[in-house]
């Protein structure tokens, strides 16, 4: 067997196993930050490289079943240590391998008090969300969504600002509690289901044969997990204190990937294993999608600090996942996906942004700044470019996720379903609704630009200056997608949609054979 064929075999274990390997080297390396940033960006070249390499070589984005399926005997064969990918794994897996060097060239000026430990915990948050996205056995996708909780805790708690000690105290019990919540519903799932092994293949099958009360406890408990991470409403309010504490490489990461591992659970769990209950509860999580769109973007106009703008932005575009997911149309769905990734670039462009203000002026208060465009003009184009794609501008990928979700939404035949016995079409009225949340995110993403950077100047930022290589280069490669996304979705919607049609597809024959019988 040659060396390429090896690779191909042990594609996605290497990916999983490289970040490890970076954060053990790294562990032993003398404490001087450009040699760890060195360390740790060849190495996240490299998986970029390999996730580049599985996408465009073997993998074929017709096919709905696993490909690059490893499976090894872990503790017999009821936990096996089984990867493998479909379209939405892959491209999240490529949205964290396009995050992860960006991050690290953003993290420069930060890690200069433990460089070692920073990007050996950097590392390991890499292992984990890419896990994720690729184990096939429910329990080591537990154990892989766990593994994220120590590493970003301590990111915060060392390397966050003055309040950080609660506010990673916060994500760390919210985390926990997310993964408790988990951890019974794969048990209940796996002992209900009288199963022999936690493959996920497997127990999405014997799902389907469970009662109804086994269902709606094991959805139950994984949508409020997923919900936690997503963040939704009521359970969101970890996310700002995390991001204002947090640092900007961090706040990047969190915001660009992190949030992701819920809508994923969403569409992979919840859908896959229980659209039946994702449907009996239709009402209730749409309402909960409207609240989230709306309720957060209102929540931006009345902040005074830059990052919880954007943190409160992030509760309400993660809205439009949910939308699309409860949707149940084939747009829908690929709208939610194509959301999650065109958020992962945009807000982590708009933390970079505000990050980059926040190191040359120490205050994030929007009220502390004014004439900006004169003294940081670099700054002040891109960030105009970074706001038009979060309030979804045509051309640039906001738009693409938001559209399709909004179509998916007015169009969906389960909404007029739901809407039996009323005088009026309760989805499309709420999905009308969420429109205005479209609204508030152009009022405050240029009302924060017109803050920030039009009338008076503030001389006393006359001295400061313009934005460096480094960060040209971490903003040009984020909005430089952004662009490409959005005037050519294809390059993305090509990779991922004939896998979200196989499964907005098995969920609508799942319902409608439940509800025959």
């Amino acid at each position: 067997m040659d060396l390429g064929s090896f690779f191909l075999q042990h594609a996605l274990s290497t990916i999983v196993i490289l970040p490890i390997i970076a954060a053990v080297i790294i562990a032993f390396l003398p404490d001087r930050e450009p040699l760890c940033r060195a360390l740790a960006l060849i190495f996240s070249l490299n998986i970029l490289l390999n996730v580049f390499v599985i996408i465009f070589s073997k993998f074929d984005p017709t096919l709905t079943s696993l490909q690059y399926v490893e499976s090894y005997r872990w503790f017999g064969d009821t936990i096996r240590f089984k990867l493998g990918v479909d379209g939405l794994s892959v491209s999240m897996v490529l949205l964290m391998a396009i995050l992860l060097p960006i991050t690290i060239i953003a993290s420069e000026p930060i890690a200069k008090q433990k460089p070692k430990f920073y990007y050996s915990m950097l590392m390991l948050v890499t292992t984990s969300v890419i896990g994720v996205f690729v184990a096939q056995d429910l329990f080591l996708f537990f154990l892989f969504w766990e593994l994220e909780l120590i590493p970003m805790y301590f990111l915060i708690a060392i390397w966050g600002g003055k309040n950080r000690a609660y506010a990673s105290m916060k994500f760390l019990i919210y985390t926990f509690v997310a993964g408790a919540l988990m951890f019974a519903a794969v048990l209940l799932l796996y002992f209900g289901s009288h199963s022999t092994t936690f493959d996920m293949e497997v127990l999405a099958n014997l799902s389907k044969t469970l009662p109804h009360s086994f269902k709606f406890a094991c959805f139950v408990l994984f949508f409020l997990c997923f919900i936690i991470k997503l963040p939704s409403f009521p359970f969101h309010t970890w996310l700002p204190d995390a991001h204002v504490e947090a640092p900007t490489p961090v706040s990047m990461l969190l915001a660009g990937i992190l949030l992701k591992m819920g809508g994923y659970g969403l569409y992979r769990i919840c859908a896959g294993f229980f659209p039946t209950i994702l449907a009996e509860l239709g009402v209730l999580i749409l309402i909960l999608a409207t609240v989230n769109i709306v309720g957060g973007a209102v929540a931006c106009l009345v902040q005074d600090d830059m990052k919880k703008i954007i943190a409160y932005s992030s509760v309400s575009h993660m809205g439009f996942v949910l939308l699309g997911l409860v949707s149940l149309t084939a747009a829908g769905f690929s709208g939610g996906i194509f959301q999650m990734f065109s958020h992962g670039l945009i807000s982590a462009a708009l933390f970079m942004l505000v990050g980059t203000l926040y190191e040359r002026t120490h205050t994030r208060n929007v009220a502390d700044y004014g004439g900006m465009t004169k003294y940081m003009p670099k700054c002040f184009y891109i960030f105009i470019l970074a706001a038009m794609a979060n309030l979804a501008l045509p051309a640039l990928s906001g738009f693409v996720g938001e559209s399709l979700v909004f179509y998916g939404a007015f169009s969906s035949p389960f909404f007029t379903e739901l809407s039996t016995g009323l005088h009026f079409n309760f989805g499309q009225i709420c999905t009308m609704f969420c429109s205005i949340g479209v609204i508030l995110t152009a009022g405050y993403m240029l009302l924060l630009l017109k803050k920030v950077f039009m009338g008076p100047e503030n001389t006393k930022w006359a001295g400061l200056t313009d934005l460096r290589t480094s960060e040209l280069v971490v903003l040009g490669t984020l909005l430089g997608l952004v662009v490409l996304y959005g005037v050519y979705p294809m390059a993305l919607t090509k990779i991922y949609e004939p896998s979200s049609d196989a499964l907005n597809q098995s969920a609508q024959i799942a319902r409608l054979t439940d509800d025959q019988t």
